[in-house]
């Protein structure tokens, strides 16, 4: 099972990397000898090719230390400020540590919103693909300051589960202070077993998920199921693994114990499955050039829109019909009704002039159409 793993870590195209409070931080500061062998690892999987995103918790734990809280459960609005205080840090010492590896790094605060509104979610996206076309490893963290289910719930291995099925990525790791799922707690039950790998979450596997093993840790296991289930949904393998160890990813490339979810088919069918159950709330015609680009594999641009039909919103589902009313596809636009009634039949170079503000050059992302 272990061969499993490593074989789709190793092959991975895009891997996000969720790491957790305690394995970052202690007694409220930073443990730098851990993130620099971390970033010895990312470093290892670009060089083999990989795009790297980096989901971390550790905000608010940092935040304590900076702050001279307290241990414990904190207040709502103590939790907010510790947010506050150790997101710049946590985000600094991610620069410093990468940078010298020649690594360009960007912060990314999201909620587990952000992922759910149609609009937030395509702007996103978009960003992290854009950061990632760049070569730059996004950084990113729930917005602690203001949402408040992360503090109470321990959201971000949902949050990273979020990420992977957003951005298209073949592998999730989730390092923790556990190298995988057990038939039951391993620190109250010594005859627990470990499982190496699962190819269905049925209501057993559910079951077996316990409380958090640390004060740190948030989200403990039943998070990680979760989080599991909306990754394999979306197409990606998921991993759960020892992030204790020093170059934690490095050890799970060489066959170490870890936990892997089988995805149910690929990123890229899963997201189209996604996009074409959707209910359109309107219509994009186009011509006959448009028709012969998109059968390409290209995006739709606002040069080949001859009509728009019905009011729709930025990310909503919507129509693609031929000049004929055939119906060609169905696709997320990055207007509105009334931006793409006004952009139809322009050129991309004259979207800002008509608009009075620049905009995506594509009306229909391809990869955010179904034909």
């Amino acid at each position: 099972m272990e061969t499993l793993t490593t074989a789709r870590l190793a092959d991975a195209q895009t891997v996000v990397i969720k790491i957790g409070s305690a394995l970052l931080v202690e007694h409220g500061a930073l443990r730098a000898q851990w993130l620099e062998g971390l970033a010895d690892d990312v470093a290892m999987l670009r060089d083999g090719g990989a795009r790297v995103v980096i989901v971390s918790s550790g905000s608010i734990a940092l935040g304590r230390g900076v702050l001279g809280l307290s241990a414990g459960a904190l207040p709502l609005e103590h939790s907010q400020a510790a947010a506050a205080a150790g997101q710049i840090r946590l985000a600094r010492a991610y620069q410093e540590a990468l940078e010298p590896r020649d690594i360009k790094t960007a912060q990314i605060l999201l909620t587990l919103e952000d992922t759910a509104d149609r609009r937030r979610y395509l702007n996103a996206r978009a960003t992290l693909d854009a950061l990632l076309t760049l070569g730059a490893v996004p950084i990113v963290n729930e917005n602690d300051t203001v949402a408040t289910d992360e503090i109470r719930y321990g959201d971000n291995d949902r949050l990273a589960a979020q990420i992977a099925v957003m951005i298209g990525a073949d592998h999730l790791v989730l390092l923790s202070d556990i190298d995988g799922l057990y038939t039951a707690n391993p620190a109250t039950d010594p005859n627990a077993v470990h499982i190496a790998h699962v190819d269905a979450i049925t209501p057993e596997i559910e079951a077996m998920a316990g409380d958090p093993v640390s004060s740190l840790s948030k989200g403990g296991m039943k998070t990680k199921i979760m989080a599991a289930k909306t990754a394999i949904a979306g197409g990606c393998a998921m991993s759960i693994a020892q992030g204790a160890v020093m170059r934690p990813l490095k050890a799970l490339v060489e066959g170490g114990r870890s936990t892997v979810f089988t995805p149910m088919g690929d990123p890229a069918h899963a997201r189209k499955n996604w996009i074409g159950a959707m209910k359109p709330k309107g219509d994009i015609v186009v011509d006959l050039g448009a028709v012969t680009a998109l059968g390409r594999g290209k995006s739709l641009l606002p040069a080949g829109v001859k009509e728009v039909v019905g009011q729709f919103g930025r990310g909503d589902p919507v129509l693609i019909l031929g000049p004929d009313g055939t119906r060609i596809g169905i696709g997320l636009t990055r207007y509105t009704s009334d931006e793409a009634a006004q952009i139809k039949g322009a050129q991309t170079t004259d979207i800002e002039a008509i608009l009075g503000y620049s905009g995506r050059a594509a009306l229909i992302h391809r990869d955010d159409m179904v034909l």
